[in-house]
């Protein structure tokens, strides 16, 4: 079976941008907005517990799953050829 590059990274960057947006939403309301530098707020940068912060995360979580997800399809497509 053969993945679809394109279809597996956008899949994939839909999925960590919306799950660390919502993540975020999720943290703002029970504990509100945080002012110090989380890890994520150290990998990607701007991104910070906030709503502004949210969009940002989503950006970059767009981002990081598109490539991740690329390299992961596209690894799979090529050990699977060798079977």
């Amino acid at each position: 079976m053969k993945l679809d590059i394109r279809a597996f990274a956008l899949a994939c960057g839909l999925l960590w941008g919306l799950a660390l947006f919502l993540v975020t939403w999720w943290i703002l309301a029970f504990d509100g907005a945080i002012t110090e530098l989380t890890f994520l707020g150290r990998v990607y940068r701007g991104y910070s517990v906030t709503p502004l912060g949210s969009v940002i995360g989503l950006v970059w979580g767009f981002a990081d799953g598109l490539i991740g997800g690329a390299i992961f399809a596209w690894l799979y497509n090529r050990l699977a050829r060798g079977r």
